[in-house]
């Protein structure tokens, strides 16, 4: 393991790695722009990759993984690779030919971790779940679940659904970890800037790091994995920096302060929906 990472143990006995390189790009932000980013972190010291299918990158990615491997940085094995089975292929009979599409897209022969993107539905590929003599599916859904990726910061910091995850044995990985205004299709501007708050701010200075760093080193003492986001070589290389200090208990007691239950994004196209899972209570 990387000296460098705290590891969370998972419930199948593997190791992720807390903190991870995200690669989600907005529109604007080239496709190649990706390839040199995950390269850059993969340099730095990140070796958990947070991808999906649904982001239209996995070629860019799986290449800056493949090339970082070919002039001997890492291995396939040092690397954590995360991708996700988009929300229209969660029926049964979709999921494997929906899998090997990532990974011709990667030049991978696997994954290391596999989410259900937008779970509206909890069960997909039931065929992958283990089963008995009988046929039946040994275990509940939620007990296989190694992981839950949801939107997690200081405004929201999800303590009811983190305390539940620690009950289940369940890691819980944040998205928009430092909040968002950038990607107007799916924030409204009018939305807070957490890196802006000014109890957040005067921690930073406390710790002379960055409002972005502090507030990433809150979410790993809160025992949640956070894949932090950047196109931006300094800022990429600064957030490998997490582990450099820490945050005393009054800290996070004030930081703690800070939670609002407030969402950046909303889904709008999916609030219809009968099984739209983000307004459940933990």
């Amino acid at each position: 393991m990387n000296s460098k990472h705290q590891y969370v143990e998972l419930n199948d006995g593997h190791f992720i790695p807390g903190l991870g390189f995200g690669t989600y790009k907005p529109q604007e932000v080239s496709k190649s722009k990706t390839t040199e980013a995950t390269k850059i972190a993969i340099e730095a010291g990140f070796c958990h990759i947070d991808c999906a299918y649904a982001y239209q990158v996995e070629e860019e990615v799986g290449l800056a993984i493949r090339s970082k491997i070919a002039d001997g940085t890492v291995k396939r094995e040092d690397i954590l690779y995360t991708s996700k089975l988009w929300s229209t292929f969660h029926r049964p009979e979709l999921v494997q030919s929906f899998l090997k599409r990532s990974l011709k897209k990667l030049h991978f022969d696997y994954v290391d971790l596999y989410l259900i993107h937008i779970p509206t539905a909890m069960k997909p590929g039931e065929e992958l779940y283990p089963k008995d003599e009988n046929g039946k599916i040994l275990y509940d859904s939620v007990d296989l679940c190694a992981t839950w990726e949801v939107e997690c910061h200081v405004y929201h910091n999800q303590k009811k659904l983190l305390d539940f995850c620690k009950s289940k044995d369940i890691v819980l990985v944040a998205f928009r970890a430092l909040g968002t205004q950038r990607e107007k299709r799916w924030v409204d501007q009018s939305s807070p800037v957490l890196l802006d708050d000014p109890v957040l701010g005067a921690l930073a200075k406390k710790h002379k790091r960055s409002p972005a760093l502090t507030a990433l080193r809150y979410q790993l003492q809160c025992g949640v994995v956070v894949p932090a986001k950047s196109f931006n070589e300094n800022r990429i290389k600064e957030n490998i920096q997490v582990f450099d200090f820490t945050l005393t208990a009054e800290d996070m007691k004030d930081l703690d302060g800070l939670n609002r239950n407030f969402q950046y994004i909303a889904w709008p196209l999916m609030t219809n929906h009968p099984e739209y899972p983000f307004d459940d209570e933990y």
